[in-house]
């Protein structure tokens, strides 16, 4: 009992330590990406947290496997470098056993990041998406600028001569009212202080010292003067608010396994009644039979080319009363076949950890270096393969090129084989992987040199 703990033992560090590095990793990416779309908007933390954590899910589907590959490289690499294997091995511990532990554990992570993406991924990439449309429709906070109109309020032109931007104090304001059609207002003072309501909904200013000047639109000769000596404006800012949607459609990652596979039943039954229809649409009307389309049967002519014409014009008509459901039933299929493809990724993702177990372990063997430099090299390179096999069969899936379960199993089955592979070659005999070939590929100049 004390070796199996101890082996897992040796994975958990590595695990966490390469699951933080990772999502530092990519939270990173996340926010280099999104900078530009939450800069300037005057955003509450609260909703970047949201934000970020929302998209947390994500990133640790990808980094869970990944994780699983490191710690195992790590792991066993250690224990083949400190001669902890070739001990083990002659003490009659197989290889097999050593990795049935790290194995079951894999077989845990695998379930429980499954009902990962099957009841928390689905929730939380459907609120990021809702959460990142709010803010893009969100527009910038206000800005003004000394002695140059601002027009970002409806209905509104701000002038200020002079805009003390620490304390939000403008100076010699002019402000063109065009909320009622029927007259425009002229507002001037000698300084104001803008800000906005605590709900964010209205634009409040504050002038001192001002005139109100009020005429009409319609060329009448009324006009009248106001002056005061303190005077508010409330001005509508609803499009600086930030306002979150609470009703959006859910597109094919914002869904559970489950609520897929119902949808393309639903499908498939559609694509069925389709399929009935152009089957009878297709029945021979040359055999003297209608279709349920209107096309008559053919009739026989004396002369040969009104029969050919005849015929070539009732095709033509029946192929453009056909394309339609063709054209239809090709785009349920298309659905159905991103559907399926979701779907088998849902489970296809958590079982690379399982795979990972395979082929971490018999390659951390012969590499006996269980540093992570080395482990974080070799893991990108599977993982990167792995990667371009799931978004290539993922898009060869989308077109029809391929079934969606082979387009999201291939990379498994690939890597799986050739994990049992190196299993069976790691149990068979002693295989030390040799890098000193990169240094041959190294520039003499560019070499560590070596005293003599």
């Amino acid at each position: 009992m004390i070796l199996p703990f101890y082996i897992i033992r040796n994975h958990i560090a590595p695990f966490l330590f390469s699951a933080a590095s990772l999502m530092g990793i990519f939270l990173l990416q996340f926010l280099m990406k999104a900078a530009d779309k939450l800069v300037g908007k005057g955003l509450d933390t609260y909703v970047i947290i949201q934000l970020v954590a929302y998209n947390l899910a994500w990133m640790v589907v990808l980094v869970v496997p990944m994780s699983v590959l490191i710690a195992t490289l790590m792991a066993f690499g250690s224990m083949s470098q400190n001669n902890e294997v070739t001990i083990l091995k002659a003490s009659g511990v197989s290889l097999l056993k050593m990795v049935t532990t790290p194995f079951i554990a894999a077989i845990g992570i695998a379930y429980l990041l499954t009902l990962f993406n099957n009841d928390v991924l689905p929730d939380a990439n459907h609120k990021a998406k809702m959460l990142m449309y709010d803010i893009s429709q969100k527009k910038p906070t206000l800005s003004l600028q000394s002695g140059v109109f601002s027009q970002e309020i409806n209905n509104f032109a701000i002038l200020a001569r002079n805009v003390e931007q620490g304390v939000n104090l403008l100076h010699d304001v002019t402000i063109y009212d065009y909320s009622s059609p029927a007259k425009i207002n002229v507002v001037t003072a000698k300084t104001g202080k803008i800000y906005f309501s605590p709900d964010l909904k209205y634009l409040l200013m504050d002038l001192d010292n001002g005139e109100i000047h009020e005429s009409e639109t319609d060329g009448t000769t009324m006009y009248r003067k106001l002056l005061f000596t303190r005077h508010r404006i409330a001005m509508n800012a609803d499009q600086f608010a930030f306002q979150q949607s609470n009703n959006m459609s859910r597109g094919d990652r914002e869904l559970s396994a489950s609520i897929m596979q119902h949808r393309v039943d639903s499908l498939a039954k559609v694509k069925n009644e389709f399929d009935s229809l152009l089957n009878a649409f297709i029945v021979p009307v040359f055999y003297g039979e209608s279709s349920q389309i209107g096309i008559k049967p053919i009739k026989s002519y004396n002369n040969d080319a009104i029969m050919y014409t005849n015929a070539l014009s009732r095709i033509l008509t029946s192929k453009n009363n056909i394309m339609p459901y063709v054209m239809r039933a090709e785009m349920i299929k298309n659905e159905m076949n991103r559907y399926k493809v979701e779907i088998y990724k849902k489970y296809a993702i958590p079982t690379a950890c399982v795979i990972f177990i395979l082929l971490g372990a018999p390659l951390g063997i012969m590499m006996r270096k269980g540093g992570f430099g080395m482990a974080g090299s070799i893991s990108l390179f599977f993982f990167l393969v792995y990667w371009s096999f799931l978004i290539g069969g993922e898009k060869l899936a989308d077109r029809g090129m391929i079934s969606p379960l082979m387009g999201m199993w291939s990379a498994n089955i690939i890597m799986g084989l050739g994990g049992i592979l190196l299993t069976y070659k790691s149990m068979k005999e002693t295989v030390v992987l040799d890098f000193s070939f990169i240094q041959k590929i190294i520039p003499k100049r560019f070499r560590p040199q070596v005293e003599q």
